[in-house]
């Protein structure tokens, strides 16, 4: 997690900014720990805090993650979604989505989320009902197709949110080495300009896109 955020900002600023969050929770951790001796990618923790601010500011009831991991960005929503609230998430790793529902139980949060296994590509277009706040953190090159599956679920007035738009500061560069880099850069440039989005990209974390759908 350290990594992407230094390659961003200066690294005492990193440091500062780290030092500002408050302590997380013990299933925070200890999802942290797993993260980190496990190699499961997840979001830097001030993004963590960033996703449980903008489902806050749009009273989310309803969120749909494409990217379960091992349920670390959907503990962040589910702490802070009201008791009728619910996260439907997706992933294509069996393993981790149990993982993410044993943190989930272990918080006591289990009951309000709902893991849908399988490619979000052929998922998405099953899913159904109207959304307060989508979140993407899953194959960085389907990015573009998630956004389109996905939107016409967002109400007006909601959020897109998607994580590791910047890669590490591989994007702006434009790496010719790095694919996913290339893809990210046509992502956000077609979030950027989206008819129906009002977009904007932050240097927070591994580069976060927020975008407001403002019109059907």
């Amino acid at each position: 997690m350290k990594e992407s955020i230094d390659a961003i900002l200066h690294g005492e600023q990193a440091e500062y900014l780290d030092s500002l969050l408050p302590t997380r929770d013990a299933v925070l951790q200890a999802l942290e720990a797993d993260a980190d001796q496990h190699g499961v990618p997840i979001v830097d923790p001030e993004v963590g805090r960033f996703l449980q601010i903008a489902a806050l500011s749009v009273d989310a009831r309803r969120i749909l993650e494409v990217g379960t991991a091992t349920g670390y960005s959907g503990l962040h929503f589910l702490q802070v979604l009201p008791p009728d609230g619910e996260l439907i998430t997706i992933d294509i790793d069996d393993a981790r989505q149990r993982a993410a529902h044993d943190y989930w139980r272990q918080a006591g949060v289990a009951a309000q989320a709902t893991t849908l296994l399988g490619p979000a590509l052929e998922l998405l277009p099953t899913v159904t009902g109207t959304f307060d706040l989508v979140f993407l953190d899953a194959i960085k090159d389907e990015y573009r197709r998630y956004l389109d599956l996905a939107l016409p679920l967002l109400r007006a007035g909601g959020l897109v949110l998607a994580d590791n738009v910047l890669r590490a500061g591989r994007v702006a560069r434009r790496d010719s080495g790095d694919a996913d880099a290339a893809s990210l850069d046509d992502f956000n440039r077609y979030a950027m300009g989206h008819p129906q989005l009002r977009s904007l990209v932050l240097p927070l974390g591994d580069g976060l896109l927020y975008a407001v759908k403002t019109a059907e």
